[in-house]
């Protein structure tokens, strides 16, 4: 298939599937006019990469998954890598979300102190 529908059946862009395949996550064989073909497998790993991106994961965190992003990612057993980036990617949220609420009680307390 080509890179337009493999964006339309995985509600993907195609920009960003050419991303991923500059991050080496999909690949593609390219036709005799140029054009990426993408085999029906691509569908599933597309799939999974999008559900550890909404998961919170970066492209860079999800290489840890490329041996498991042909299967049911959300199924199979948990690595020990899997485990360490989940952990990393959720105390970087957790830092994240701490500065914004410090950055939210330090707003709330001058508007009050404004009144």
């Amino acid at each position: 298939m080509r890179i337009g529908e493999l964006a339309r059946v995985t509600s993907c862009t195609p920009r960003a599937l050419r991303h991923y395949e500059e991050q080496g996550l999909i690949t593609s064989e390219r036709a005799a006019n140029g054009y990426r073909e993408y085999d029906e497998a691509a569908v599933v790993r597309v799939r999974n990469i999008r559900r550890l991106l909404s998961a919170g994961l970066t492209l860079e965190d999800v290489q840890v998954f490329l041996p498991c992003l042909d299967g049911d990612v959300a199924a199979a057993p948990p690595s020990p890598a899997g485990i360490r980036v989940g952990l990393e990617r959720l105390a970087v949220l957790d830092a994240r979300i701490a500065a914004q609420v410090a950055l939210r009680d330090r707003l709330a307390a001058a508007l009050l102190s404004a009144r």
